[in-house]
């Protein structure tokens, strides 16, 4: 796992060059805020997470739980969820505000398409005043009509593991 990059990936670089483009100017993985920010926006008071779907355990069509050591992989990824939720509270407990653009959201060529206004909206959000914003993809291009962001008022609750219940016997 060691080889596995965590900065510069496609989909950040993507998110990173709309915004640029869009006039915005940002820090890059700034360590002194809890879970290293992909991107931090002082000035608004706000950091973008740009998660991959997988290693993030997104309840999406990218998202499958290996079928070999499935148990290291569902903790693996449950410890990672519950990781994400406690810096998310981290940071919204320390007044700042929180994006999250999933992997989904940026990935094949509907959502390539889609991406500019999935860039406006982020830049909506960046100059509004709502703490907590999500972008995901829809599974298919059936889903398109759903496609764009969903607000959450609280990131607090218990959400399910997308790949079921551990099996407690």
């Amino acid at each position: 796992m060691a080889a596995i990059r965590h900065k510069n990936t496609t989909p950040e670089l993507l998110v990173r060059k709309a915004l640029h483009a869009l006039g915005f100017r940002y820090r890059l993985h700034y360590r002194s805020l809890p879970s290293t920010p992909d991107l931090v926006l002082p000035r608004y008071r706000a950091v973008i997470n740009v998660n991959g779907c997988f290693w993030h355990g997104h309840d999406c069509y990218l998202f499958k739980l290996p079928a070999t050591r499935t148990d290291f992989w569902r903790e693996k990824i449950r410890s990672n969820m519950k990781r994400d939720m406690e810096n998310v509270e981290d940071l919204l407990d320390s007044g700042w505000r929180v994006c999250i653009v999933w992997e989904c959201s940026t990935r094949g060529s509907i959502h390539r398409e889609l991406f500019p206004f999935t860039a406006q909206a982020i830049a909506a959000w960046l100059e509004g005043d709502e703490q907590f914003i999500e972008f995901t993809g829809g599974e298919s291009a059936a889903d398109i009509p759903k496609y764009g962001f969903e607000l959450r008022e609280s990131v607090a609750a218990e959400q399910p593991i997308p790949y079921g219940q551990p099996n407690d016997q």
